[in-house]
């Protein structure tokens, strides 16, 4: 596979607000703190058989780090972060250990792809958690109402077939948005203004990156 060049930053998810645009139109937004992020490690096709860079953001207690974990940022020559995330971009070699990324790595109405990781809703049943529409509210149902019904047949195949959507675990998944719009970019604090929803709760770690569909309209 082919690695395109991208760019990304690490942030948190500060939450939503509104801004008007030069039609006096209302955009909803959400406000993410943006870096600053550092280049813990390079990983070039030769050595690791890929181009990426190692992005490390957010604060951490020494005494929560490991001795390998420390032993990586020391020999990169920088302070240890709480996170790591790796970005799959062709011009890794760019890039300098120690480099420092903040908010400006994107400009105004670029376009972004933001993953992150849900909101947990626990244990849900099929209609919250697959959109069931449930059971009939009359005609002989009773206290079966948000029920999915039947999940399969009796001797054959005398098993319910995996990916059977039923009730279970709900959110609290890898989420990624596509396409969206930067409205802002506020250099000064390292905030973004990302039009539109991004997954996750408030101070909910982000990852913002190039948009792939963009980059399919480039090539």
């Amino acid at each position: 596979m082919t690695t395109t060049t991208s760019k990304g930053i690490l942030g948190t998810k500060l939450g939503m607000t509104q801004i008007f645009d030069e039609n006096a139109r209302v955009v909803p937004v959400t406000v993410i703190q943006a870096g600053p992020c550092t280049v813990a490690q390079l990983k070039s096709p030769e050595r690791d058989g890929y181009s990426a860079v190692q992005l490390a953001y957010g604060d951490v207690k020494p005494r929560r780090v490991t001795k390998p974990v420390a032993g990586h940022f020391a020999k990169a020559g920088v302070e240890p972060r709480r996170h790591l995330v790796e970005l799959r971009t062709a011009d890794a070699g760019e890039y300098a250990l120690g480099q420092e990324l903040k908010a400006d790595v994107f400009a105004e109405g670029e376009r972004v792809d933001v993953v992150g990781v849900s909101k947990g809703k626990g244990t849900a049943g099929v209609m919250k958690r697959h959109g069931f529409k449930g059971l009939s509210a009359s005609h002989g149902t009773e206290r079966k109402h948000r029920s999915p019904g039947s999940v399969g047949a009796c001797a054959t195949p005398g098993r319910i077939f995996k990916g059977m959507r039923m009730a279970g675990h709900m959110g609290h998944e890898r989420v990624t948005v596509l396409n969206l719009q930067v409205v802002k970019v506020d250099p000064e604090r390292n905030l973004l203004l990302v039009r539109g929803a991004v997954p996750g709760p408030k101070r909910g770690l982000l990852m913002l990156r190039s948009s792939v569909r963009s980059r399919e309209v480039r090539g």
